[in-house]
This record gives structure tokens, sequence and C-alpha cells, in this order.
């Protein structure tokens, strides 16, 4: 590290560390550790240890995390642009095994971007339940939703929200919510020396406001009983200890679950020992702070609702669910041409910044940028609802889909229909759910229809899998052919290596995989395979 640490922070850390100070200093001679984290949606821990081609070695906190060598690249291998890992600074996959996701659960992701975090509670809900990943930046959002299609994630939406809108639109909701707060960075300051030279004293004071606006709001979302973890990658108690102290002073239906002082978490400082820290002169991996925050079961989190605004469009997704249990279902009306920018209104894929707040994300642990997918069959999604209920234009469109689907795969994939002009994305929640929210991703999406005929979408493959299509070849990642796919390269492959379902014909879209993992798209006749893979997504 060659940025020489603030004076105020060092004196800070001397007084916070008294004799341990010396050993904590030492580490910023040190380089960062890296780890990828297997992402169980497509291979197995054992799996991926086995497939290796560098050296892992398991880290403590988290089950499906590895340290990587010193040297290796992980992010220029195949298995990267398969979705097999993410890469992941070994801190940061600490919060979601605290937050202990089971499949069927809805969470909230509330500060997502760029995604290493929402992956992870993505693999470990299997493709059940609701994953709502959120991020107020919209220029975030891109990455966020690029990573949850490279890692087939089906069940998951990407909003770009303030989150007392989020709390409004979905009062006592959520069974579990991920507060990754934006914070002062002071952990990550060995990884980033940007954030060394962003850091001033009153740094750690500025984020606290916005923390605490974040808390109080996820605090109306939860259902109650539920359970939040709130971490940050910074050491300054005002945005750690404290800011959790006075949360439950406030919120006495909430309570603090002990993990400090456990396994390889260090207690918490002062009143809060519960809380747990990972310092970086007592673990391999950089500063982060945690507390598992659990609800009561009384209703004090919905009557807070009720303070934070009125609900969007004022309707709740409850008051939307209970409509669609009653048969009240139009969950698959035809989205606008194009979207629409006035605050309160849907808009995919909207460039708008919301509000005029401006949370600075600071500090945040995990990298990766990717791109991915996945489809809702939790307890939110169901599957389309009857063509009756459609328009004429939406019921041809849908019909087009349907043919396509069932020739490539057999079976429709569950989901509510929404379309957007003429995309499609099969979604955990119906549309009216998300009505008046910024939406960046509604669901899993699965392509559009052009000139009559409908053309699947890059997250629709990297989500499936070869066994669940009609057509698919796999190429090895020992060779080049491969990169060559990678890269955007028309291949020749003889039809024996095709993988035909009886009764399917050779040529048409054909998922391609890497050692058997889905990658992306080919169109096999006569002996090639035209690249369909995107453009964007590329290997440079």
């Amino acid at each position: 590290m060659t940025a020489q640490l603030p004076g105020a922070f060092a004196q800070r850390m001397k007084e916070l560390l008294g004799p341990e100070y010396e050993q904590f200093i030492d580490t910023y001679q040190q380089s960062p550790y890296g780890g990828i984290r297997a992402n169980t949606l497509k291979i197995a821990v054992d799996g991926l240890r086995e497939r290796s081609p560098f050296t892992l070695e398991p880290i403590p906190w988290c089950p499906s995390g590895f340290y990587t060598g010193e040297g290796a690249r992980p992010g220029k291998h195949p298995y990267y642009h398969a979705g097999l890992y993410y890469i992941q600074e070994p801190s940061a996959m600490a919060p979601v095994e605290l937050l202990d996701v089971q499949p069927g659960d809805r969470v909230l992701d509330l500060c997502a971007a760029p995604g290493g975090k929402s992956t992870q509670i993505a693999a470990k809900l299997q493709g059940e339940g609701l994953l709502v990943s959120n991020d107020l930046h919209p220029e975030r959002t891109k990455a966020l939703a690029k990573n949850l299609e490279l890692y087939g994630v089906r069940n998951g939406i990407v909003l770009n929200e303030r989150p007392e809108r989020i709390a409004a639109a979905f009062p006592g909701f959520f069974d579990r919510i991920l507060i990754d707060a934006p914070c002062s960075g002071e952990g990550m300051f060995r990884k980033d020396e940007d954030m060394v030279r962003q850091w001033e004293p009153g740094t750690p004071d500025k984020y606290a406001e916005m923390q605490r606006e974040i808390l109080r709001a996820a605090a109306s979302a939860l259902k109650p009983g539920g359970t939040m973890v709130y971490s940050t990658c910074t050491f300054a108690p005002e945005e750690n200890e404290e800011m959790i102290a006075g949360f439950l002073s406030g919120h006495p239906q909430f309570s603090l679950v002990p993990v400090g002082g456990t396994g390889p978490f260090a207690a918490g400082l002062g009143r809060l020992p519960g809380a747990a820290r990972l310092w970086p002169h007592k673990v391999k991996g950089e500063g982060h702070f945690m507390a598992v925050l659990r609800h009561d079961g009384s209703d004090g989190a919905e009557r807070e609702t009720s303070e934070t605004g009125a609900a969007v469009n004022g309707a709740t997704v409850t008051d939307t669910l209970e409509n669609v249990k009653a048969g009240n279902d139009r969950r698959e009306r035809t989205l606008p041409a194009a979207p629409r920018s006035k605050a309160g209104k849907t808009d995919f894929h909207s460039k708008a910044v919301p509000g005029k707040e401006n949370y600075g994300r600071g500090g945040k642990g995990g990298r990766g940028s990717g791109h991915g997918s996945g489809s809702g069959s939790g307890r939110a999604g169901t599957g389309p609802g009857p063509q009756s209920q459609r328009t004429g234009g939406e019921a041809i469109a849908f019909a087009v889909y349907a043919d396509f689907i069932q020739e490539l795969l057999g079976t429709q994939p569950p989901g509510h229909a929404i379309w957007f002009g003429d995309h499609l994305y099969l979604s955990p929640l119906p549309r009216e759910a998300l009505d008046g929210l910024k939406t960046v991703r509604p669901g899993w999406y699965v392509g559009q229809i052009k000139s009559g005929r409908f053309i699947p979408g890059h997250p629709l493959a990297t989500a499936l899998r070869p066994e669940e299509c009609s057509r698919s070849v796999s190429l090895s990642s020992a060779g080049g052919e491969a990169v060559s796919y990678l890269k955007g390269e028309t291949l020749s492959i003889p039809a024996e290596r095709l993988s035909i379902k009886e009764g399917h014909a050779y040529k048409g879209y054909t998922l391609v995989c890497i050692d058997g993992f889905s990658a992306g798209w080919g169109k096999w006749q006569d002996g090639l395979l035209k690249n369909e893979y995107p453009a964007g997504w590329r290997w440079t």
C-alpha cells in the first residue's frame, strides 16, 4: 500500500485497538486476499473444487467460498463466463451467511450493487421464493442486473429505488433483509487506496445519517418474526455498534442475535459484544462489521409502515397478492411501449436518478461484473394465466413465445408474464406489485418478439441446464473452442457432437455449454454453430 493513512484515522484506530494496533497497522504492508465463491445454482461446492484450475483454500465463514492463491486470475477462465463462481473479497461473504436464507424465503437486498451478495442469496434460495435486489444509483444497477443474469438467477427482481419507497410498497413483507450499508469504507483501505484519499474525519458521520434512514425503512419492510443483517466494511463505531445500539433503543420489537465471539467472528465493541467484527490482523480478509437483528413477531413493523408515507399508487404488494389469490389476477397486462420517467411510474431500464437524496456508495465489499438470469418457481410466483385474460396483440405474441418454448424446452417455465413492448420477462411477482416502482428488471428476461419470431434472450440460456433443452452442445474449456465461442466466433461443430432430444431437429437454437455448464446460445445448421453470444459480454 503506497497511500498514507490519514492521521485522524490512525489515531482513532490506536485508541480502539490498544496493544493490537501494531499488528493491525502491519497488515497495510500485506497484499489483500483474493477469493471466489461457488455458484451452487450451477455447480456443487465439491464440483468446483474438483474442476478448479487454480489452488483453492476454504474460507472459514463461507462453506461455498475459497481463497485463491497469489497470481491466480479467475476472471480469465471460461468457468467465470459460464457463471460457475463469483469473484469476491473473502470477508464480504460473511453477511449473507449470517442472514441464514432458506429456500422459499422472500429476501430483500437493499443496497445490492454490484451484486455479489445478491448472487450469494440467490444460490441459497435455489430458485424458490423471491429475491428483490435494489440499489439507489442507476448506473450501478447495470452491473447488478448483469451479475444476476450471468449467475442464472430465475427468481430475482432488480429495483432502482429509495429504501422508504420500497418499504411503503412492501410493508411487513420480507422474511429476511440484508443491509450492506453505504459506509466510509475504512475496512477497504488496503484493497482500494482511493478510499484512503477520499476519507475525511467527518466522513463516518456523513454516512451514519444515511444508515439510520436505511435501517428505519428496512424495519418497516420486514415480516414480523423476520431477520435483518446490517453490515458495513468500515471500522468506525458510529457506523457500527453505535448505529445498532441507537436502532435497538428506538425499535423495542428487535433484538440482537449474538454472533460476535463465535468461530472466526470477533466480538463487537463496547455495549454490543454480540455484534461481529472481522479484523484484518485476525483473519485473512478485509475489515467488516455485522449485526444480526431479529424481530419478535409482533405487528410493530406493520404499524411503523404507515409513518413512512403512503403506499405506492395507494396499494401494497400484500394487497396485490391478496387480489391474485382472490382471482383478480391481471398480471399479464402488456407493459407500455416506452418507459415512463415521472416519479411514481414503473420505468424498466430507466436512467432517471430517483429523488434528490444521493446516498454515496462509500465502501462495499465484493467485486465482479458479469451477466446472468433466473426463474421464479417459489411461493411468490405462479405460471402464466389463461390466454383469455390477454389482449389480442399480447395473445398473439405469447402464442409465438409458447410455441418456441415448447419446441426448445418442452414446458413453460413458471412466472408471471410481463411484457415490455416486444420483450418478455417471467416475474416472481405480478406486474401490479411493481407498479410505481423504478424497476430495472421485473424478473427473468426470456427474450423478444422480432419480425413475428421469438428470439431467446441470453439470460434464458445462462439459467438453463443442458438436460432442460432439446438441443445443446458442450465445448471444452481445455482447448481453445470455449474461448473462441466467448469471443463471438463461428464454430465448426459436427452433428454427432450435439445432444438432441428424441423427435427434435438438429437445426435451430442450441444451448452452448462449457464443460456441461450453460454459457449462451448458438444457432446450428449444416455443421456450423452461428455465434449468438452478446457482443458486450465477449472475452477480451
